[in-house]
């Protein structure tokens, strides 16, 4: 009993990370109408620069993943000025986005391979130096504890910014119709950078942790949570930060259990057939809502 709650444990941390991604992702997806698959890219760029804060500079733990996390979100900014803003302005559809963003990705990607210069390292020791914990035979690394803490705190306080807040409106009249809410006030090229910079920020905050957690800060780490990050969006509920959070927890269980009780080397496999079903039998994912068409 005690190895399935250790399982249990380690899948919620796992979780967390693709949690944490997913909701980033989700509020690009849904707010700026992108699917920027440069956003993985967000994710390297933490990490290595909380990497190079910590090693380089000797920055604290606690600093340097700050550090990450800002690099992450100007970088999502700059992204957005070069690559998206041209674009929204003239109206190009959603396919043109799309290609922008996979010339934003090569780049980034590209940058990232020269600066670790192809090779995979590690957070030191002393990045996270605090004791495990344990209950009886259960032990939980003060890594996934901080895994678990930090995609709460951020969905939850999402999710309250945008529903509750005079901000979150302004997002919520810029995602339907900017042109319509510049009317009203909002100013939509500010807001919309500010989402840029919050969501390319979270997924820098999720680099960081995924680096940390798996001892593995290279240049493709972002690639991995891309696709569990979208995947944890889809089956949520497209646009609902709570599903995406959800939806992530339930996919580092699933990965962690089948790897355990069933075989490593399916473990995608039996993931993704499980998040399909659920997708056959709920279309509209978890917290989605269903939409009615004429014909």
């Amino acid at each position: 009993m005690t190895l399935v709650i250790q399982q249990l444990v380690n899948g919620l941390a796992l979780g967390a990370v693709y949690a944490l991604f997913g909701v980033g992702f989700a509020l690009i997806l849904t707010k700026m109408g992108v699917l920027n698959v440069a956003h993985g890219t967000f994710a390297t760029w933490g990490a290595l620069v909380a990497y190079l804060a910590v090693v380089d500079l000797g920055l604290p733990f606690p600093l340097a993943l700050l550090a990450g996390a800002m690099a992450a979100g100007l970088i999502g900014v700059l992204a957005d000025i070069v690559a998206f803003e041209p674009l929204r302005r003239r109206n190009a559809g959603h396919f043109a986005p799309i290609i922008a963003s996979i010339g934003v990705w090569i780049i980034l990607l590209t940058a990232a391979q020269a600066v670790s210069k192809d090779s995979a390292t590690s957070f030191p020791d002393r990045a996270v130096q605090a004791s495990p914990i344990r209950l009886g035979d259960l032990v939980i690394l003060p890594a996934q504890l901080l895994n678990i803490v930090a995609a709460l705190l951020v969905a939850i306080g999402l999710h309250q910014v945008l529903t509750r807040t005079r901000f979150g409106a302004a997002v919520r009249a810029v995602s339907v119709d900017p042109r319509s809410a510049t009317v009203v006030g909002v100013n939509s090229a500010r807001t919309l950078r500010l989402v840029a910079f919050t969501a390319a920020a979270i997924a820098g905050l999720a680099g960081v942790l995924a680096g940390l957690s798996s001892n593995n800060v290279s240049f493709d780490l972002g690639e991995a949570l891309l696709l569990k990050g979208f995947a944890a969006v889809v089956v949520g509920g497209y646009g609902d930060i709570r599903g995406a959070t959800l939806a992530g927890f339930m996919i580092g269980i699933l990965e962690v259990v089948s790897a355990q009780y069933i075989s490593s080397g399916f473990r995608d496999a039996i993931t993704f057939g499980v998040l399909l079903v659920i997708l056959v039998v709920r279309p509209q994912g978890m917290f989605g809502e269903r939409r009615l068409s004429r014909a």
